[in-house]
């Protein structure tokens, strides 16, 4: 019961630490960021920007599934972490929307679907689909998505990982269903999900009670410029 306490003891001590150590300026420091997989393209834009403009700041970047990111980012060990927002009711969490992405159904680019410019979730749900592994905020939202709409997808597999996925759909055979963001393999095609709720919000969130670094809000204004 007590080491709980303890915890917070420490944290706080720490966050005093960084305001001393950050009061000096940009040129030395760290920060460490949580990532979901599929901001990975549009999130090393960012990255490049900030480390071109401040190469001294060393920058630890981990990626990983909502739920993964979450525990870690509770424990004091991401400064913030970039995600799908979630109806959460945490109010120690800090939220910036970032930006809206929309959910898509992965194709072959050779695949006569490539061709629609919209598909309904019903069609979605007929397709043989290799989806991201469970642990993943998209799987999640889709399943509730489907079960909304008594549909039961043909879910013949799920993998952890989006390059393999991709991989799979090049064959023709499988299909995926991703945010627009992550596709960016020209042998294959996103195309729109049909469905008022199928746009999802990608946010910052970071700790409300952690100090937030100098260098932290300068990645911040990257991000909001790039994405």
């Amino acid at each position: 019961m007590f080491s709980e306490y303890a915890l917070q003891s420490i944290n706080k001590a720490n966050q005093g630490l960084l305001l001393l150590k950050d009061l000096n300026n940009l040129n030395t420091g760290k920060i460490t960021i949580g990532v979901i997989y599929s901001m990975r393209i549009p999130f090393a834009k960012a990255l490049i920007q900030f480390a071109k403009q401040y190469p001294n700041i060393k920058i630890q970047v981990v990626f990983g599934t909502t739920k993964d990111l979450l525990e870690k980012l509770n424990l004091h060990h991401f400064d913030f972490i970039l995600t799908f927002y979630e109806k959460t009711e945490h109010p120690h969490f800090k939220c910036q929307p970032l930006l809206s992405a929309h959910m898509v159904l992965v194709t072959a680019k050779k695949s006569p679907l490539a061709k629609q410019n919209s598909i309904s979730l019903q069609q979605v749900a007929e397709l043989p689909l290799a989806l991201p592994f469970s642990g993943y905020s998209t799987i999640q939202f889709f399943v509730e998505s489907f079960s909304q709409q008594n549909l039961h997808p043909n879910i013949c597999m799920e993998i952890n990982d989006i390059p393999t996925l991709f991989e799979m759909v090049k064959t023709g055979y499988w299909h995926t269903i991703l945010s627009e963001t992550s596709v960016n393999d020209p042998q294959v095609f996103g195309i729109p999900i049909e469905g008022k709720n199928m746009r999802r919000t990608i946010v910052i969130l970071s700790l409300k009670e952690a100090y937030e670094k100098k260098a932290v809000k300068k990645f911040y204004e990257v991000l909001t410029t790039q994405l």
